[in-house]
């Protein structure tokens, strides 16, 4: 049988028939930023810079932003001007690329993945949100919000240790995916990623307002101080 990541069904002769997301996402979010969230559901950046009034292209996030209304929006230190510039496809720039981002709310798809992340936020209050296989939550929620949904093979907010090339072709449409697999993510002429490499990311872009529809679980991750 399959594991999750990979989640390739097969016919008698051994061929690919469907491809399916894994069944568990996940999402950290700040705990200054847990009240808001309840209420309003998950919004990006973007989002959150426009409702305090703060222009939403602001280049890159050297440092951690607190808001007026105090919420949080993470720093980009991963993913400095000149290492992306090095990895990004050649029609883009470093500021296109972290517009982009700023547009998106991202879901991790492997745990492993989800827990190196905490233990890199690890200094402030975190949140775990598990969107859970026993409802197949991870799998509602990329239905109901299919047009917006994208596949990443490999974490978009981190340039520095052997960055993967990106582009827009990296964000493949959820549909193209269960279709082709990673066809589309290749660069013209070269070979595509094997339909068994697992999805790292599941990126939304629009605000999830309902949220609260999908995640069973909301587990502390108490920061540390220092």
């Amino acid at each position: 049988m399959p594991d999750a990541g990979q989640a390739i069904a097969r016919d008698r002769k051994g061929e690919a028939t469907r491809r399916d997301l894994p069944e568990v996402a996940f999402h950290i979010v700040e705990g200054a930023n847990w009240a808001h969230l309840r209420r309003e559901g998950l919004r990006s950046a973007r989002d959150l810079l426009e409702a305090n009034g703060l222009p939403a292209a602001c280049g890159w996030r050297q440092e951690t932003l607190i808001l007026p209304d105090g919420r949080v929006i993470r720093d980009q230190r991963p993913m400095p001007p000149a290492a992306l510039a090095r990895c990004l496809d050649d029609a883009l720039s470093p500021d296109d690329w972290y517009d982009l981002l700023n547009g998106c709310v991202f879901f991790w798809l492997d745990e492993a993945r989800v827990q190196r992340h905490a233990r890199a936020l690890a200094k402030r209050d975190q949140i775990l949100l598990r969107l859970d296989a026993r409802r197949l939550d991870a799998r509602r929620l990329a239905a109901a919000y299919a047009p917006h949904v994208r596949l990443s093979p490999f974490n978009l907010g981190a340039a520095i240790r052997r960055p993967a090339r990106r582009g827009l072709r990296t964000l493949v449409p959820l549909e193209d995916w269960r279709r082709d697999a990673w066809k589309t993510e290749a660069l013209h002429g070269m070979t595509p990623r094997s339909p068994s490499h697992a999805p790292a990311e599941m990126i939304v872009l629009t605000a999830i307002p309902d949220l609260d529809e999908f995640v069973m679980t909301a587990e502390a991750l108490p920061g540390r101080a220092g």
